[in-house]
């Protein structure tokens, strides 16, 4: 046994190796006992899984790995700790400034700040330049704790108001972890880097407005965003990303493809142009044939229904605060925020046998939901949307097979539309839901058994189910390797049953069928979002909304050009002529940009010959073909799936 004072903490480190000590030790010492090379690497520890400073002190037997930049964890550290670098710069350059809160977010890093007039772009690139000079500093980072009073002394002293105002709201006697760097110290938990001279790669984006915690009756902050990374290749990386991202946004392509646009009339609703509508139907119109082929009878509900439907739901307690309301005869009403309880409303007409069952409902179902202004964003996040939506009601023994019949639907459906990488995640249970632990349990281990039989890896979601069941959230990656959610596929238990729900079993006894939620493209407005990007507006044949543009050289070909648009058009395809009196080259150069799959020119030579020349959308002249011969070419390319 050991005695009290002689402690000789063992170490086991990842490789399963156990090194030993002759006293207590720091994390750091730990890893310079290891090597002068992770010594400079390393940035933090995990202690018996727990995250903690490189000058954490272990006093007793743990395995401990060392956290460098090329562990996730270290980058996090890494963005992190260059957010304290921000607040410290500011505090420097704007000694009025008050900082608040700085956390990580995807790819960087934001902090807010409380000052007297708006940063310029000029303060910002000042801010950056001292955020290198105190890097180059080298300042140690030093974590001290104090009681939460004391804590709020410090603060109010330095004139940090809104710091000691997150302090006060702690409960008492829980320790406060400073952390000090030069002149500046910040609230934080940690773990943060042993330096700032390891904060090598960082940029600032942007300023943005944000309210003091979020509540609008607060004072608007600012907030500045950044970015930090390991490598400045991996940065350079990913601002290339970003200006690619730019280029591709489907507001700025909504507009200069006359697709949709937005105005402060309608906050949170399209308006649809021509163009903009032809690529909505091609997406609607391959769906219905979707709900054709797999077994799906299309239905359309109500747009408002009675309060009372709602709050027989549940929605109306776990809901209402995101639902539209209206009313009429002093008769209450909601908008609807989904298309669910309506179709229950229709499988109830009429006597169901387990012989009918699954039965699967679809709809093109426009819901509306009272998202936050702030939030709303292009097509990417509306107040009112359309849904490919579709319900299955079905039997317990029936939840399996159907679920992984959906998995394979939705699969082959991302691929037509260009998306072949899936990322699939399981949410459970929230905190807020309706129907018993045990309802729970059998709906969970249906999903997560179903995406085994798919044969697909999935992570988990904890608690992020909806309030009446768990879900399979289906997310696609785009052309940029971005991740988006669209599909989704819930198993409820409760719903069915509150609104009445019922089947004849074989047992000639009523029970309550298993309501099976599910949508694929999830969003139409989103969707299409996603698909402008994806493609950058050069959607593929099937999918652009005018396939070809027949172009002439002079008036002389007027005529001409008119007639193989209309042969184009007569057989079934999107093709327009631009007869206009404009040079050749700035018609190409026009309609390039509008980015269609296929110009035709023709000019005297094309005329006589009954014939066009073919210019692609990359630019690769084809040369002069038969007009049938482009028919079928076009044909080829342009049959939806």
């Amino acid at each position: 046994m050991r005695g009290l004072g002689n402690i000789l903490p063992n170490i086991k480190l990842p490789d399963g190796s156990v090194k030993s000590f002759p006293a207590p030790v720091t994390v750091a010492e730990v890893a310079a006992s290891i090597g002068a090379g992770l010594a400079r690497a390393a940035l933090a520890g995990r202690v018996n899984g727990q995250l903690v400073d490189t000058s954490h002190r272990i006093e007793s037997d743990v395995e401990l790995a060392i956290i460098t930049d090329k562990n996730p964890e270290g980058v996090e550290i890494l963005r992190h700790s260059t957010a304290h670098l921000l607040a410290h710069a500011v505090k420097e350059l704007f000694p009025q400034a008050q900082v608040t809160i700085g956390p990580v977010i995807e790819n960087g890093f934001y902090y807010d700040f409380s000052f007297k007039r708006p940063f310029t772009p000029e303060d910002l690139a000042a801010i950056e330049k001292r955020m290198a000079e105190i890097a180059q500093r080298d300042h140690p980072v030093t974590r001290k704790l104090l009681a939460r009073d004391e804590a709020v002394k410090f603060f109010r002293e330095q004139g940090e108001l809104y710091k000691a105002e997150i302090i006060a709201a702690i409960p008492a006697g829980e320790p406060i972890s400073l952390y000090a760097q030069g002149e500046f110290t910040d609230l934080c938990r940690g773990p943060h880097v042993p330096s700032t001279g390891k904060l090598k790669v960082f940029k600032l984006m942007r300023v943005a407005g944000a309210y003091w915690r979020g509540d609008s009756n607060n004072e608007m902050l600012q907030r500045i965003y950044g970015t930090a990374w390991a490598k400045k290749e991996d940065q350079d990386a990913y601002l290339k990303l970003l200006e690619e991202a730019e280029k591709r946004d489907h507001r700025r392509l909504g507009t200069q493809l006359d697709l949709f646009h937005l105005q402060d009339e309608a906050p949170g609703l399209v308006f649809w142009h021509p163009k903009g509508w032809v690529l909505w139907q091609c997406v609607e119109q391959y769906m219905r044939r979707v709900y054709r082929g797999n077994g799906y009878r299309e239905v359309r509900g109500p747009q408002i229904l009675d309060v009372s439907l709602w709050k027989r739901t549940g929605h109306w307690d776990n809901f209402r605060e995101h639902m539209f309301f209206t009313e009429s005869e002093k008769r209450d009403y909601a908008v609807k925020p989904m298309n669910c309880p309506g179709h229950i409303l229709i499988y109830n007409k009429g006597i169901r046998s387990y012989r009918d069952l699954p039965l699967r409902y679809g709809e093109f179902g426009s819901c509306h939901r009272n998202e936050p202004s702030g939030a709303l964003h292009g097509l990417m996040r509306v107040r009112g949307f359309t849904q490919d939506d579709g319900h299955i009601f079905c039997t317990e023994d029936q939840i399996l097979d159907e679920c992984v019949a959906y998995t394979a639907l939705l699969q082959k459906v991302y691929a037509h539309f260009g998306f072949s990488d899936i990322v699939y995640k399981m949410a459970t249970r929230p905190q807020k839901r309706i129907g018993s632990d045990a309802i729970w349990d059998k709906a969970e281990t249906a999903l997560m058994e179903s995406l085994r039989r798919s044969g697909v890896e999935y992570a988990l979601s904890p608690g992020e189910g909806a309030f009446y069941g768990p879900k399979i959230e289906y997310s696609l990656k785009d052309a940029l390797g971005r991740v988006w959610q669209c599909g989704t596929m819930q198993v409820d238990f409760s719903m069915p049953g509150l609104l009445g729900a019922e089947y004849v079993g074989e047992d000639n006894a009523r029970h309550v069928p298993v309501m099976l939620h599910r949508a694929i493209v999830g969003s139409m407005e989103r969707f299409l979002g996603i698909l402008i990007e994806h493609y950058g507006g050069a959607f593929p044949a099937w999918l652009a909304p005018e396939q070809a543009v027949v172009l002439n050289i002079s008036e002389h070909q007027a005529d001409y050009a008119s007639s193989v648009a209309a042969r184009l058009r007569e057989a079934g395809f999107r093709a327009v002529a631009d007869l206009r009196n404009e040079k050749i080259s700035y018609k190409i150069r026009e309609h390039s940009m509008q980015k269609l799959p296929y110009q035709l020119v023709v000019g005297e030579k094309e005329k006589q010959a009954g014939s066009v020349a073919v210019r692609t959308r990359g630019g690769e002249d084809l040369g002069a073909m038969a007009l049938e011969t482009f028919v079928a070419r076009l044909r080829s390319e342009a049959s939806a799936p």
